[in-house]
């Protein structure tokens, strides 16, 4: 048995997320990223084979690189063939990146050390047709500088209680968050980009912290402000949750350090 890494990226709109749902839409399979590709790689392997992702993505989040292993029987296919061959099966909103060996054992979720996300904000320009897909529009521009020192709360281990959604069923609220930050995009001087990487999120988490922290720029608040919402781990103190539509899986890391 070989153990395949892939590396995928994927328009979310159109899927409920990226966990297999086989009971769904009454009793039947719903649209999702992990069947979508264990579909083709049972097309291709010819039995059935298990996707292990290094994380879930909610329905209309989409992802510039998830990572996901599967072990397959096929020792004599070389990693790199599953680039084309399953891309020849998959529809066009799934592209494989990149695919390569990795040792027995390896696990995408539990072997990797933080997820970086990026959340796209369209401000003032309203957005082209092709683009409402993946930017959440907010009719004004923020002011970058009292964003970020929103974000300087947001750096190692915290209670992130106050993000989190209801019925997140997590064992722990704690979270390592290595980085936070708000940038202009370079090509579009309209998009703010906000980053913010860990080694793991909440369920919802990166979209509540990303809504709050708009409402709270917007309201004329401040640091202070947004430390006292982190510190109440209370989610009605914090703010609106952010449309999915923003929202990239943008990279996972396995060489930084772990902080599971």
């Amino acid at each position: 048995m070989t153990n395949v890494l892939l590396t995928v990226s994927y328009d979310g709109t159109d899927f409920c997320g990226w966990q297999r749902q086989d009971s769904c839409c009454q009793g039947k399979p719903a649209r999702t990223v992990q069947g979508e590709i264990e579909a083709a790689l049972k097309k291709m392997i010819k039995v059935p084979v298990r996707l292990h992702g290094s994380g879930r993505t909610d329905s209309g989040v989409h992802a510039a690189g998830q990572a996901a292993n599967f072990e397959s029987p096929l020792d004599s296919v070389p990693a790199e063939g599953y680039v084309r061959a399953l891309n020849s099966l998959l529809p066009r909103d799934i592209r494989i990146l990149h695919a390569c060996t990795v040792e027995k054992g390896f696990d995408a979720r539990f072997c990797a050390t933080s997820r970086v996300y990026r959340y796209f904000i369209q401000t003032e320009k309203v957005p082209l047709a092709t683009e409402c897909r993946y930017r959440w529009y907010v009719h004004r521009r923020p002011d970058i500088a009292v964003l970020n020192g929103m974000c300087a709360c947001l750096h190692g281990e915290l209670d992130c209680a106050a993000f989190a959604a209801a019925g997140d069923a997590s064992s722990s609220t704690r979270r390592f968050i290595e980085s936070a930050f708000f940038r202009w995009d370079t090509d579009n001087p309209d998009l703010l980009v906000f980053q913010i990487e860990a080694n793991a999120f909440l369920w919802k988490m990166v979209r509540s912290v990303t809504g709050t922290l708009i409402q709270l720029e917007q309201k004329g608040k401040a640091a202070a402000d947004f430390a006292a919402i982190l510190e109440s781990r209370s989610r009605c103190r914090a703010g609106v949750t952010a449309p999915p539509s923003g929202l990239f899986l943008w990279e996972v890391k396995f060489s930084g350090q772990r902080r599971h």
